[in-house]
């Protein structure tokens, strides 16, 4: 094996990703700029061919500009970090409402026919008591979390930054919460 072939799959080997529950290929990466106690990169691989309403929907709000500034508004240690309310998450306004809102979209429909698992680094739509009542949140597990399985939509998976996510601050809210300061989709 060549030189360049041998480096070519070393570096392709590091740039894959760090999760066993990759699909059939990479889907758009989200990429969430965090600013706080928790300070640095987050990206996610979406998962459009498992769940495509809600990653069509995430790509919309992110390509509004509505996740810029807003709040991990509900962090519990050891299982998740929630945010996306764009209606009552900004940064610097009341949060006492957080997590009661979304978009002024329309409520997705669940997609829970995969034979995925929340584990660590998985990323899933939050939603109210009707399964299909996602709109604009989403948590990232800090660990199992597998009886969430079939309950919960899974959008995507963290490939770099878990240590970001580990930082980010414990609440409901947090007494000062982490911001995802600026989000982008990479296609």
């Amino acid at each position: 094996m060549s030189r360049k072939l041998i480096l070519a799959a070393a570096f392709a080997a590091l740039a894959a990703p760090a999760f066993s529950q990759a699909t059939d290929g990479p889907g758009p990466n989200l990429v969430i700029e965090v600013a706080g106690a928790a300070n640095g990169t987050v990206v996610i691989d979406l998962l459009p061919d498992v769940a495509p309403q809600h990653v069509a929907q995430i790509t919309a709000l992110v390509k509004e500009g509505a996740y810029d500034n807003v709040v991990f508004h509900r962090v519990i240690d050891g299982f998740m970090a929630q945010t996306g309310d764009i209606q009552y998450g900004k940064a610097g306004g009341d949060l006492s409402m957080a997590g009661m809102g979304g978009s002024d979209k329309p409520d997705i429909p669940a997609e829970f026919t995969n034979n995925l698992s929340f584990q660590r680094g998985v990323v899933g739509m939050a939603r109210a008591q009707d399964p299909n009542s996602a709109n604009s949140q989403f948590f990232i597990t800090f660990g199992d979390a597998s009886f969430l399985d079939g309950q919960y939509t899974i959008v995507g998976n963290v490939v770099s930054g878990m240590e970001v996510v580990d930082a980010i601050q414990c609440g409901e809210p947090p007494a000062t919460p982490d911001v995802m300061t600026k989000v982008t989709v990479q296609e």
